[in-house]
């Protein structure tokens, strides 16, 4: 039977940076596993070393029936974006972190860091970072080498997040350790060692909208304007698609994409995906995007074609169907993920139809809303009101789903 191992977070300073126990456990041990940069702090040890390279798969399967005094090294704290999550769910392990390279990089500022957004660019992508860390007022990021400071803040940038100076602090506690205030432009220029975290902090506010923008915020296509799905109707549609922090939406014919913009901003931790057929439209998308700092998956395509690209989704959104109601409401009941809801906005008396039997036939029970909405508007000192297209919204659900 194999003994617990030990795993221990190390700092860039290498044995320094280790309490007298952890380095007598070091010296006592048979076995050292870590990354090559991290072992070679080690250059005299005597006993049998393990580089990890690649997955982590590997070295589990070498330590599960591993008998000998056993430490494995990991940069910093290994339970914070770490591989020690991985290593202690898979091997009994004792873990002894060190601090973590936020928490040395806010010990630089000489700031608390408890009130702080984490988030990790490192080996990930950055799609969907804008609408996580909007509004936030003070972020903290693990880069890599190819997320770097300076792609960062072209990234923010074009999203135009002007009102966030950062801090970026490179090889925490090594020789070439630095660190310094950026200006977003001037982080974009300049070069930066791959070891390093940003702390982005709010110097003033920026720009909030809250739920139900209104619609001349938005670009649209001009002359024939209109073809939004308007505040009042997005709203309900948005409040029937019942969306979590982290749900994976889809939003089918987005036309400016205020579907899917005031989504993202619900489902801030999630993924959006939108598609398109007319490219005006989706360019006003892309713009609207960029206003409104949400970073979302938009493709040209006539759906049911182009969704395969997509994953599957707790929510969708359809808008407009393109002639092909009865085939894309198929593909959207059979790619919904369990306990998911699809909402469809019906302008005509025949869509309604169409799509209720669609539905029916796939399994889904429906409910259905008539939105029959009017705004207040002057005339000669007084009001009178002007009515809205009046729209179905239809909210559709597995029968089996029905009672979660």
């Amino acid at each position: 039977m194999s003994q617990s191992i030990k795993l221990i977070g190390i700092g860039d300073n290498g044995q320094e940076s280790l309490l007298p126990q952890y380095a007598q456990w070091i010296e006592e041990s048979e076995v050292l596993v870590g990354g090559e940069r991290i072992l070679s702090f080690f250059p005299n040890y005597s006993g049998k070393k393990i580089i990890i390279k690649g997955g982590l798969k590997k070295v589990v399967e070498q330590l599960q029936d591993e008998t000998r005094p056993t430490v494995v090294l990991a940069s910093g704290d290994p339970l914070f974006y770490g591989m020690g999550g991985y290593l202690s769910s898979k091997i009994n392990m004792e873990v002894y972190p060190y601090f973590s390279s936020i928490q040395l990089a806010f010990a630089k500022m000489g700031e608390s860091w408890q009130d702080a957004f984490l988030v990790s660019i490192h080996g990930r992508s950055m799609k969907g970072l804008a609408q996580r860390i909007d509004g936030k007022a003070k972020v903290a990021l693990l880069t890599d080498s190819e997320n770097s400071p300076n792609q960062l803040a072209k990234y923010l940038l074009s999203f135009g997040m002007t009102e966030y100076r950062a801090f970026v602090a490179e090889n925490l506690q090594g020789e070439a350790e630095e660190s310094g205030w950026y200006e977003l432009d001037e982080m974009m220029e300049r070069e930066f060692s791959p070891l390093n975290v940003v702390i982005l902090k709010r110097k003033s506010e920026g720009p909030s909208w809250s739920l139900g923008i209104e619609d001349e915020e938005f670009s649209q296509r001009k002359p024939d304007k209109g073809l939004i799905t308007k505040k009042e109707i997005r709203v309900l549609s948005l409040h029937a698609l019942n969306l979590r922090k982290n749900s994976i939406v889809w939003d089918v014919g987005t036309c400016t994409g205020s579907m899917a913009i005031e989504a993202a901003k619900l489902a801030s931790e999630g993924q959006i995906f939108a598609i398109e057929k007319n490219e005006p439209d989706l360019e006003n998308c892309y713009q609207n995007q960029r206003k409104f700092r949400t970073d979302i998956t938009a493709i040209h395509g006539k759906a049911p074609q182009g969704l395969e690209t997509f994953p599957d989704p707790d929510a969708i959104f359809i808008g407009g169907t393109g002639g092909e109601m009865a085939e894309l409401i198929n593909t959207c009941c059979k790619r919904l993920k369990e306990g998911g809801r699809i909402v469809l906005n019906a302008a005509t008396i025949e869509n309604l139809y169409r799509a209720n039997e669609a539905f029916a036939e796939a399994g889904f029970h429906t409910s259905i809303m008539h939105a029959q909405i009017s705004r207040s508007k002057p005339i000669l000192g007084m009001n009178r009101f002007v009515p809205l297209n009046p729209v179905y919204i239809i909210t559709a659900q597995r029968k089996e789903d029905m009672n979660e």
